[in-house]
């Protein structure tokens, strides 16, 4: 009898589900390993952030999503190190052997050294640093109310530093929700006086995007009331003040940080495989000098001429890297590998009701029917049915009544002892 390939994957993101999912059902024994029990829709993060909708709406258990598979497992475990030369790696729990073993981390926040910033500011990459943003900002406001003054200037800004299109989008959201939501559920208080603070270090918002839509994202953000500040760079955080290489200051204790990613590396292949925190993989995603260890997604640096300094770190590349790297694996000899190319289709930011701005590769559009395209974009890469009906039942209820009944603040018990 024949032994099947074992092929590990390590990360369930878009890269190692969409290489799960082309590897499902084939005679492939492969195994899913992450560190959380679900893969999570990571564009549509700001608006768990902004209580726009839950957090369940946009997760899958990959329990849930593998079922039915003759092929696929899942472990919930930390991968720890890689041992290359014994084709295993090291978890916080056991040891897996592979034949083939794919590097699928992602990315996180990079907060370019500073540790300070690192502790006390709110990246945005996972599904608990979107809810701990949403609980602490609606309990900035719970303490407000009961302070009935503004004792602290700290409490009515709220930061966020980056104005790519998680910046722009997060700011139009806290903007629509100073304007139509927080006056409803806090009837007393003047929310004239919250500001929402873009820092960017570019002059305009979405600098990676065409002149159009970077002149109409900064239009869309003045219409919101949003303060964008061009040219800024952040220097340091003490959780009271955002500091500024010009000199300014900001106080602040709401302060999200959106000014970047680094990717996730695991302890084990040599320094000269890994370039800013990427690994270095030829054109058919295999990790340099290794015979059998890939990366594809955020954690891959392929240089290829139309993108020599690595390709963009966004969703549209890895999961077509997923499904080239699957299609590889499928093929009976490495002779019939397909090398990967990217086709840029383009990419989109919405600001805010009625505002996004949409860059095809052939066609440039901003405004409404941006909006509805990138609604509907976003509605269709939903996984389950059932998701996406949650996801259109919530954007009608907020469209129709500019409200949203999600502002839910959970917290950990502060103690594990239950009151009797």
């Amino acid at each position: 009898m024949e032994t099947r390939e074992k092929i590990v994957i390590i990360g369930g993101g878009f890269a190692g589900l969409q290489l799960a999912k082309t590897l499902n059902n084939k005679n492939k024994k492969v195994i899913i390993i992450d560190k959380v029990n679900h893969h999570m829709f990571q564009p549509l993060f700001y608006q768990v952030a902004c209580g726009r909708i839950e957090p369940s709406n946009i997760s899958f258990p990959f329990r849930k999503i593998f079922q039915r598979s003759r092929n696929i497992q899942y472990r919930m475990t930390e991968v720890q190190k890689i041992l290359p030369e014994q084709n295993k790696i090291i978890t916080e729990d056991a040891e897996f052997t592979y034949d083939k073993l794919v590097i699928a981390t992602g990315c996180k926040t990079n907060f370019f050294g500073n540790k300070k910033m690192e502790h006390l500011a709110f990246g945005m990459k996972n599904t608990q640093e979107a809810i701990a943003i949403r609980n602490h900002v609606l309990l900035t406001f719970e303490k407000l109310i009961i302070e009935r003054k503004r004792s602290d200037d700290g409490n009515w800004n709220i930061v966020i530093v980056g104005s790519g299109p998680t910046g722009v989008e997060l700011a139009g959201a806290f903007s629509e929700m100073k304007k139509d939501i927080l006056p409803r559920d806090y009837p007393h208080m003047n929310f004239e006086n919250l500001n929402i603070i873009l820092v960017s270090s570019t002059t305009t918002p979405l600098s990676m995007m065409s002149e159009e839509s970077q002149k109409m994202s900064e239009q869309y953000l003045k219409e919101l009331g949003v303060n964008f500040m061009s040219g800024e760079m952040v220097v340091d955080y003490d959780g009271d003040k955002v500091y500024l290489k010009s000199g300014k200051e900001i106080p602040a204790n709401n302060v999200i940080w959106a000014a970047g990613v680094t990717g996730n590396v695991i302890q084990g292949l040599k320094e000269d495989q890994v370039v800013r925190n990427r690994y270095v993989v030829d054109r058919f995603n295999k990790v340099m000098g290794t015979e059998n260890i890939f990366a594809i997604g955020d954690v891959a640096y392929m240089e290829t001429p139309k993108y020599p300094q690595g390709h963009p770190q966004v969703a549209n590349v890895a999961i077509n890297q997923g499904k080239n790297t699957a299609d590889n694996f499928l093929k009976k000899s490495e002779k019939e590998w397909t090398e990967y190319e990217y086709i840029d289709q383009g990419s989109m930011a919405t600001i805010g009701k009625h505002r996004a701005v949409v860059d095809l590769p052939k066609l440039k559009f901003q405004g409404l029917l941006a909006w509805y395209f990138w609604m509907f974009l976003h509605l269709m890469l939903i996984l389950s049915v059932r998701n996406k009906l949650a996801i259109f039942f919530n954007w009608m209820w907020s469209y129709l009544n500019k409200d949203s009944s999600l502002r839910l603040i959970i917290l950990p018990n502060k103690t594990n002892n239950t009151e009797q």
